[in-house]
């Protein structure tokens, strides 16, 4: 059964039926964008090089389009082999035969693939300025909406990831802003998360800005303007057509999309029963963010669904690492695995950790065999 498989945080007085997302009308976007912001030493795991930041949304989008990047030599891993979370989606989208669309706002580096171009100004670092112009805010939020006007014509259910390098950052500033305490509760992509070095650049952020938290309880778009980027308006634009029509959301990924909800709530956007955050275990276990704390601060609206994808058991010290720790989440990947046993009635984890591996191989290990002569 489904129900051990996936487990949940559920909501108050509201649907926490798990099967009501699934549907033969579903979609998957990412959308996918960059933040000067992620360049601040010591944020990411790939902080080290500045540079392939610029890379990674769009190398992800490629990955999970062609199961191979473009724009890049190979998929974003470190140099040890702990791959992308697009590994991941890739394998549960492909097992789904979910269609997938790619919404650029405001990426670096465009992909080589067809995508949804909103014409987004990339974002700022909020140390030193404001992260966008409130005029860039309000557009992407409209642009937002019309793709989401859009999707809820032909879907009955949607599933949105992200990929944004330095995000939970930035998600950590907007809910400060809006009075959301988040400080130490935003999840990392590495074991030892910098949260005191995410506390300090957002108190730093508030400042220039001259604001205390929650003085944007009421404004939520300068909120984004000030600490926040440019994914985050598009992302609740979206949202809120698609809700606001009667369909199904499920937000694939972590702390971040607590920071969507906080700005839909900010919006009084009704959330109740049609909205959902799909992630994966190992944020929810993770000792150093606090992805249900959040949740309990923003809305009782919303059920968390999280599933373990059994990666512990892995033969490939890559994906193990995902249980160690490192990376988590990211590109949808709890929530379009979530979405694979939705559509897969026989599928087990085993079945799916296999077909990761299988990806890996290909993907990791392979290429580099080839690249060694070995």
């Amino acid at each position: 059964m489904i129900t051990d498989v996936i487990q949940s945080f559920p909501a108050k007085g509201c649907n926490n039926d798990l099967m009501s997302y699934k549907s033969n009308r579903t979609s998957f976007i990412l959308a996918i964008s960059y933040t000067e912001t992620s360049t601040i030493p010591g944020l990411t795991v790939a902080g080290a090089n500045t540079e392939l930041l610029k890379y990674t949304p769009a190398a992800d989008a490629e990955y999970i389009y062609y199961g191979r990047c473009k724009c890049i030599d190979s998929i974003p891993a470190t140099p040890d082999g702990k791959p992308t979370p697009a590994i991941i989606s890739k394998t549960a989208l492909d097992l789904s035969n979910i269609p997938i669309s790619v919404v650029d706002s405001g990426s670096k580096i465009k992909p080589i693939l067809p995508y949804v171009n909103i014409d987004s100004e990339s974002g700022k670092n909020i140390l030193q300025e404001q992260g966008l112009e409130l005029e860039n805010v309000v557009k992407n939020y409209d642009m937002g909406k019309m793709i989401g006007k859009e999707l809820a014509k032909i879907n009955e259910t949607v599933i949105i990831g992200e990929s944004i390098p330095g995000g939970t950052t930035t998600a950590l500033g907007v809910m400060q802003a809006l009075g959301i305490d988040g400080y130490s509760r935003v999840s990392s992509s590495m074991p030892d998360n910098p949260n005191e070095l995410k506390n300090k650049v957002v108190e730093k952020a508030l400042s220039r800005s001259n604001m205390r938290a929650g003085d944007c309880s009421n404004d939520p778009f300068m909120a984004i303007a000030s600490l926040g980027d440019p994914l985050m308006p598009t992302i609740v634009g979206l949202a809120e057509e698609i809700v606001s029509s009667g369909r199904k959301i499920i937000l694939a990924g972590g702390t971040q999309m607590c920071c969507i909800l906080a700005l839909l709530k900010s919006l009084n956007v009704r959330l109740r029963d049609n909205i959902c955050i799909g992630t994966t275990s190992y944020i929810i276990n993770d000792k150093k963010s606090d992805i249900v704390g959040l949740m309990n601060n923003i809305s009782d609206d919303v059920p968390i669904f999280y599933i373990d994808l059994l990666l512990e058991n892995s033969t490939k010290k890559g994906l193990r690492s995902y249980s160690e720790g490192f990376v988590k989440e990211g590109a949808g990947a709890g929530g379009s695995s979530i979405a694979a046993f939705l559509n897969n009635d026989n599928l087990t984890r085993e079945q799916l950790l296999h077909k990761i591996e299988e990806n890996y191989i290909k993907t990791i290990e392979e290429p580099s065999l080839m690249f060694t002569n070995k």
